[in-house]
């Protein structure tokens, strides 16, 4: 499919600010990651206040993760079709508005209501906002702005719980919202002097095949969740899983007969693209893994307050932020596989270190080592996927790589309070180190695969 001038990069007036660009879409994005975190600080004011039960209190954070897990896809093929600067513009106003209402709720509907719209706005923001950097840069400048994206991910989670109590202990739980107001106010004047117009595909959109692949995804991540408490093998997990498998097999039926499909399938059988989602998801999924069990430690064996555990965090995300700038720097020179297994390596090292050495000193450094590690996958997992996209499907490539990012955070959690499922009702040091090994050898066995599967060099960009 030929695509237009404006759809590549151009010596334009905007693409000359490309990079000023990426400062204001990686703030949009931060706020995005920050509100997954930053929510959790407040949940016990939110629940006194609102006299939340239990399960209410759960959703509070859960039917944002769905929404915006759900929606991704839709949101990046939304992008290709229409234009992602249309779809970053409109996301970002959605949600804005919907963090505007649910300060002020005073009901559990209104706010859940609320945290349900919030995905939504983030579901179109998040895929298309990547979609535009993978359309603005190319080479060796993708990489390096692939890198100041991917950083965001860990400084974002540790952000999160920083801003959240700082925000609860404060002015109250309804700033917790109210703070992304200015910002993305402030944000959406900034983007629309920044973005380029870049131009959509056109077509229509699989309403069918998107209504399929929203609910098998939010099936399947509401199971990964549930599995954390529940156990693998109950029930509540293993329906959710399963209809979400049934879901994904009449989604690639859906693709093969719809007139206009939302994705392409022959997309994901790239092996570079299968490289990327796979990355991400390993990726993610040890992050996560990094700050749940690093606040319970921090917390329940050294008697940590959240605000000071938010502190301790940030080295880790200053660790994550410089293993993502140094893979986004040297990718180009070394190749995606050196990046990716490197990384692995270094996440390995860094966990065994956490696990085996008994001081919280050790295990603040051993945590920002293993983040740096991760931030060097996060590039090569990015990149991997941008590299072997067309133009016209960056959107739904971002799609995909968002939801196999949410995949990843819903199964890291899961899995590692299973593993930690002792030390999670007490203070034991011994079942959280249990879980620190686990992730050892979830890093080495990627990195072993990584070596099978991953490019030696980035394709060219088609």
């Amino acid at each position: 499919m030929s695509t237009s001038p404006r759809e590549t990069p151009v010596a334009t007036e905007q693409y000359r600010r490309r990079w000023q660009m990426l400062a204001f879409l990686g703030i949009a994005q931060l706020m995005l990651i920050i509100d997954v975190t930053v929510v959790a600080l407040a949940l016990p004011q939110i629940g006194a206040e609102l006299e939340l039960s239990r399960s209410a209190l759960t959703w509070v954070v859960s039917i944002y993760a769905l929404v915006f897990g759900g929606l991704m896809l839709l949101g990046g093929k939304a992008a290709d079709v229409f234009g992602s600067r249309r779809v970053v513009l409109t996301g970002l106003a959605v949600f804005t508005i919907a963090s505007l209402l649910t300060g002020f709720a005073s009901d559990p509907v209104t706010l859940l209501v609320g945290r349900g719209v919030q995905g939504l706005g983030a579901a179109a923001m998040s895929p298309a906002a990547l979609s535009v950097i993978a359309r603005t840069f190319s080479g060796a400048e993708l990489a390096k702005a692939l890198g100041v994206w991917s950083a965001l991910g860990g400084a974002g989670a540790a952000l999160g719980v920083l801003l959240g109590g700082l925000l609860t202990s404060g002015p109250g739980w309804s700033w917790v919202f109210w703070v992304n107001v200015p910002i993305g106010v402030l944000l959406f004047v900034a983007l629309q002097r920044t973005v380029p117009k870049l131009s959509g595909a056109g077509g229509a959109l699989d309403w069918l095949g998107a209504g399929l692949v929203t609910l098998s995804t939010a099936a399947v991540i509401y199971g990964l969740v549930a599995a954390g408490e529940a156990g693998w093998l109950s029930p509540v997990v293993l329906l959710p899983i399963l209809a979400g498998a049934i879901g994904y097999a009449l989604f690639a039926w859906r693709q093969r007969v719809a007139r206009a499909p939302l994705i392409d399938l022959g997309m994901l059988a790239r092996r570079p693209v299968i490289a990327g989602l796979g990355l991400i998801f390993v990726a993610t999924a040890l992050m996560i893994a990094v700050f749940f069990l690093g606040s319970f430690i921090f917390q329940r064996v050294h008697g940590f307050s959240a605000l000071d555990t938010g502190l301790v965090f940030l080295p880790v995300a200053i660790g994550t932020i410089a293993g993502a700038q140094v893979g986004g720097r040297t990718l180009p020179r070394f190749g995606l596989r050196t990046i990716a297994v490197t990384g692995l390596v270094i996440t390995a090292i860094g966990l065994t270190a956490a696990a085996a050495i008994a001081s919280m000193t050790v295990l603040v450094i051993a945590m920002s080592v293993a983040a740096f590690g991760i931030g060097m996958v996060f590039v090569a997992a990015s990149t991997s996927m941008f590299t072997a996209v067309a133009p016209h499907e960056a959107g739904v490539g971002s799609g995909a790589l968002s939801t196999m990012h949410e995949f990843g955070a819903a199964t890291g959690v899961s899995a590692v309070s299973s593993v930690a499922a002792a030390a999670l009702v007490g203070s034991s040091l011994t079942a959280y180190n249990l879980a620190l090994w686990f992730g050892v050898v979830v890093a080495a066995v990627a990195a072993a695969v990584a070596v099978l599967v991953v490019p030696g060099r980035a394709p060219a960009a088609q």
